[in-house]
C-alpha cells in the first residue's frame, strides 16, 4: 500500500470516528512548482508549472441541512457553520475553504451541506501552494458531490477569486491553473493573458527534482513584490509612447526595452529587461524539453536565478548561498530559487543516483554557513486535482 492510500484510509477512519458515517468521494489537490517562469505571471507572460505529489486530501460526504463540518486533521481542529451565513473565520484555515463555498454561492451554485475531513504533506511555508490545493480540492469534491456542472477552468477561475476576495490575498491564476491542470511527468506552458496552456513532456528516469527549503521569509516580501510590479507598470508606460498596443510587459521586447533605457527611472529597465528576458527563457526551455535535453533545460534555470538575483533583485543570501553551491556539482543540471523570494525553496535538477549525498552536502554547508537545518523534498510531477480511489 502507498502512503497515500495508507494516509486517505487514515483520513477516512476518521471521518467515521467523527461524523458516523462513511465518506462519499475522496480527492486528492496537489500541490505545485514553477520551472521556469518568475514574477512573469502579473506581467501576463508566460510560466512553467506542475503539480507534483506533494498534496492535500480531502474525504467528504453531503449533509441534509445547510451545515457545514469540516475537521482540519493535521492540526486537529474543527470548524461548523452554515452556508446561509459565510463569514471569515479567525481560524484563518477555514476561509479558503469558506471562499469557495461563498464564490460558488454568488455565481449562482447550490451546493448542499457537508461534512469534511482534511489533511496532507503540503510543508508549510514552502512555497508550494498549499492554498490553491485547498481551494480547487473542495471545489472539485463539491462540484462532484452536488453535480453542479462546472468546468475545469470556471473551478480554476473560482478558487482564484476565493483567495483574493474571501482570504484577501491578490494572488494570480497559476497555482489554482497548475493544481488543477496537472498532468503526470508533463509541465503547462500557461500563457496568464490568454490562459492558453500546452504541455511540453518533463521526464527522466537518471534526473528527479528536490526542493531545498531555506527556512527563512524575510519581511521585505509584501512591500518589494508591490514595488516590483509598479516599477513593471512605470516600463510599460514608457514603452506605451513608443507602441500604444503595448498593454502589458509581455507585449515588449528585451530589444524595445534597451532601446529606451536611458528614458527609465531608477530600476525600471532592469526589472522589464528581466522579465522580457524570462518569456522569452520558457519559450526556449519548453524546445529543449521537446529535444530531451535537460542539460540545456538546467543551464535556463540558472538563467533564470542569475535574473532574479540581479535584474529582478528578488533573491536573498540564503537562496543564492544554496545555488552557489550547486554549480560545480556536475551531478546538478539547474537551480534557481522559486517563487516570489526573499525566503523559500531552491528547485534542483539532479541526478538521481547521488540524490542522498546531495541532500546531505546541502545541509551539512547550509547548516555551517546559517546554523539553519535544510529540510530537502524530492518531488515527483503527477496529475493534477482528481478523485482518489483506495
Amino acid at each position: 500500500m502507498s502512503n497515500q492510500q495508507s494516509y486517505a484510509q487514515q483520513l477516512a477512519a476518521v471521518f467515521r470516528t467523527e461524523f458516523n458515517q462513511e465518506p462519499t468521494l475522496l480527492v486528492r489537490g496537489p500541490g505545485r512548482i514553477n520551472l521556469l517562469g518568475e514574477h512573469t505571471d502579473y506581467n501576463g507572460g508566460l510560466v512553467l508549472p506542475a503539480s507534483i505529489d506533494k498534496e492535500i486530501i480531502f474525504a467528504l460526504a453531503p449533509r441534509p441541512d445547510r451545515m457545514c463540518r469540516m475537521v482540519a486533521e493535521n492540526v486537529g481542529q474543527m470548524f461548523s457553520g452554515t452556508l446561509d451565513e459565510i463569514s471569515p473565520s479567525p481560524l484563518g484555515w477555514p476561509n479558503y475553504l469558506l471562499g469557495v463555498v461563498d464564490e460558488l454561492q454568488k455565481a449562482g451554485y447550490q451546493p448542499g451541506g457537508f461534512d469534511l475531513v482534511f489533511g496532507g504533506n503540503i510543508p508549510s511555508g514552502a512555497g508550494l501552494s498549499s492554498s490553491a490545493a485547498l481551494e480547487c480540492g473542495l471545489a472539485f469534491g463539491l462540484n462532484k458531490l452536488f453535480d453542479l456542472g462546472l468546468s475545469t477552468l470556471e473551478m480554476v477561475k473560482l478558487g482564484q477569486r476565493a483567495e483574493n476576495l474571501f482570504v484577501g490575498v491578490n494572488c494570480g491564476i497559476m497555482d489554482q491553473f497548475a493544481s488543477m491542470f496537472g498532468r503526470e511527468q508533463s509541465v503547462i506552458q500557461l500563457d496568464c493573458k490568454s490562459l492558453h496552456h500546452e504541455y511540453f513532456p518533463f521526464q527522466s528516469a537518471d534526473y528527479v527534482l528536490i526542493l531545498c527549503d531555506t527556512g527563512v521569509k524575510h519581511s521585505l516580501d509584501d512591500s518589494a513584490y508591490n514595488t516590483r510590479r509598479q516599477e513593471c507598470e512605470t516600463g510599460v508606460g514608457i514603452l506605451q509612447q513608443y507602441k500604444p498596443e503595448i498593454r502589458l510587459l509581455r507585449d515588449a521586447t528585451t530589444e524595445l526595452v534597451d532601446a529606451h533605457r536611458a528614458e527609465m527611472p531608477g530600476k525600471v529597465y532592469q526589472r522589464c529587461r528581466y522579465v522580457t528576458e524570462e518569456i522569452q527563457r520558457v519559450r526556449k526551455a519548453c524546445q529543449y524539453l521537446l529535444e530531451n535535453d535537460l542539460a540545456a533545460f538546467g543551464k535556463k534555470m540558472y538563467e533564470t536565478h542569475h535574473g532574479l538575483q540581479h535584474e529582478y533583485e528578488v533573491s536573498c543570501t540564503e537562496l543564492d548561498f544554496l545555488v552557489d553551491q550547486t554549480r560545480d556539482d556536475d551531478a546538478v543540471l539547474g537551480a534557481r530559487m522559486m517563487g516570489g523570494g526573499f525566503g523559500g525553496c531552491t528547485l534542483n535538477l539532479v541526478a538521481r543516483d547521488v540524490t542522498d549525498a546531495f541532500v546531505a552536502r546541502m545541509s551539512q554547508a547550509y547548516s555551517k554557513a546559517f546554523n539553519i537545518e535544510l529540510k530537502s523534498y524530492p518531488v515527483r510531477i503527477t496529475d493534477g486535482t482528481s478523485v482518489l480511489l483506495i
